[in-house]
């Protein structure tokens, strides 16, 4: 049973099919490499099998702590930056009512849903301040080490108003924990305030961390089915573990990706049509990017959601450079439906559409944008899902998960660790005058001002060394 469509047609003359099966001895040394956990990074592949071995009673136990929290709480914040948040908020989004937060009590089944510790905003936070001071609130923060700056800042402000308006013993019911099994300081705080906790797997990274309790409790306070949710990833995972390439879509959406970007195509486009689907794109760049852009190497993911987009970056996609492809994502069967009805004025001109629902509209315009950009040299593969539910959500986030990994050993990198952004990191801390990075402030102080010196008193054409305004060349 095939529960996603994958189509290539709208690749062609790009792409054509017999190249997807050259890789079919390469994908299946991938396959076997990665179910036999022989491969580089093999030690993170504990979402392979994950949903069909979540462990039953820790199912259960999410799903009690779900429903308490939907007693005492009018909000619920979600405090964690990266694959800590953006399943959750991918799911969630894609699966309840789009104004959910603003629905009256009565009309909601579930907490309102924030977001915290995501940035470093001091606006931000404060508002989510401002606007869980007068509300019955808990939180669940999410990190693994318990010292991401982003969720560590946000942790600190929101613990100290639980812990001011409900006491210390109150604050505690309303304290929600996922991190570490054994180490770190967010596991020795709950060790000690005695937090009710949720354990982050060792062997699952973060931004394939969705299915497990990291996504699974935010899931379920939001009133989202996790058991349909685990039922699609684990059909998925059986659908998908077969190495034949005719009889496995995931793994030639990810060949067509590698062959796309050996012919120079090095951006893709995921591009949707739902606005529910907004944080699904921006998981899915998570995952690819943080997984792929390695070595100097790897395709760039970027996300548009048309027919908003279409006004904005669609000239660019038609016309500017050759450089990238997309990925549609159809949806055959919308949430809610609207139909097109007869205006006497028509001022608008839109009679001729009487009787149609918005939602062909929208699979029309989603089928000419296709041509259009296909007409543009833009090829475009098209993934199709029944419907936006529980478990269609599901299957599509294993699909993704299984193809990024393949698409990582198919180009020679780690699909599974992320080093690169330690660089940030380390100059930022050293900025700030963490301890134990002294000495690389003060190299890094030196850099800027020698290179706020170059900016001031080199040319800025950057073909001379002289004072611009006596470059003969200079243009402003």
């Amino acid at each position: 049973m095939n529960n996603i469509e994958v189509d290539f047609s709208k690749c062609y003359p790009y792409l054509k099919s017999e190249e997807i099966l050259i890789f079919d001895n390469m994908t299946r040394e991938i396959h076997n490499m990665m179910h036999n956990k022989n491969c580089i990074g093999s030690e993170y592949l504990g979402w392979l099998n994950l949903p069909s071995e979540f462990p039953k009673d820790e199912i259960k136990r999410i799903k009690n702590v779900a429903v308490n929290i939907k007693k005492h709480s009018d909000a619920f914040i979600i405090v964690g930056i990266g694959g800590s948040y953006l399943g959750a908020r991918a799911v969630i989004e894609g699966l309840t009512h789009t104004f959910h937060n603003s629905l009256p009590k009565s009309e909601r089944t579930a907490p309102k849903i924030y977001f915290a510790g995501n940035n470093i905003s001091s606006t931000y936070l404060s508002e989510i301040l401002d606007m869980v001071e007068h509300i019955d609130f808990s939180i669940n923060v999410i990190s693994k080490s318990g010292t991401t700056t982003e969720p560590a800042i946000a942790f600190r402000f929101l613990k100290d108003v639980l812990e001011k308006k409900y006491g210390k013993d109150g604050a505690r019911e309303r304290i929600f924990i996922t991190t570490d099994k054994n180490k770190g300081a967010m596991r020795k705080l709950c060790d000690e305030e005695g937090y009710e906790n949720f354990v982050i797997p060792d062997d699952i990274g973060g931004r394939y961390s969705v299915l497990t309790s990291v996504g699974l409790l935010p899931i379920a306070v939001a009133g989202i089915d996790i058991e349909e949710l685990l039922k699609g990833a684990e059909d998925a995972s059986v659908e998908y573990n077969n190495y034949n390439l005719e009889e496995n879509s995931c793994y030639r959406y990810a060949i067509a990706r590698h062959l796309l970007y050996m012919k120079g195509k090095f951006i893709e486009i995921m591009a949707t049509y739902e606005p529910c689907m907004n944080y699904f794109g921006e998981w899915w760049k998570q995952l690819f990017g943080e997984s792929l852009g390695k070595n100097h190497t790897g395709i760039f993911p970027a996300t548009v959601n048309f027919s908003t987009d279409l006004h904005s970056m669609g000239q660019y996609i038609q016309e500017g450079l050759r450089i990238f492809f997309e990925t549609t994502i159809n949806i055959k069967e919308t949430k809610r439906e609207l139909v097109i009805f007869n205006d006497e004025k028509n001022i608008d001109e839109l009679n001729f559409l009487e009787g149609k629902t918005i939602d062909y509209i929208n699979k029309r315009a989603m089928e000419g944008t296709e041509l259009a950009h296909n007409q543009g040299e833009v090829p475009n593969i098209t993934i199709t899902i029944p419907n936006l539910s529980p478990y269609y959500v599901g299957y599509m986030i294993y699909f993704f998960e299984k193809a990024c990994s393949v698409c990582g050993y198919l180009i020679g990198v780690n699909p599974f660790d992320q080093q690169g952004v330690e660089n940030y990191k380390s100059n930022m801390f050293a900025l700030l005058g963490k301890p134990g990075y002294e000495d690389k402030k003060i190299e890094l102080e030196m850099k800027l001002e020698e290179m706020n010196n170059e900016n001031f008193s080199r040319c800025r054409c950057m073909s001379c060394k002289t004072n611009h305004r006596e470059c003969s060349k200079r243009i402003w």
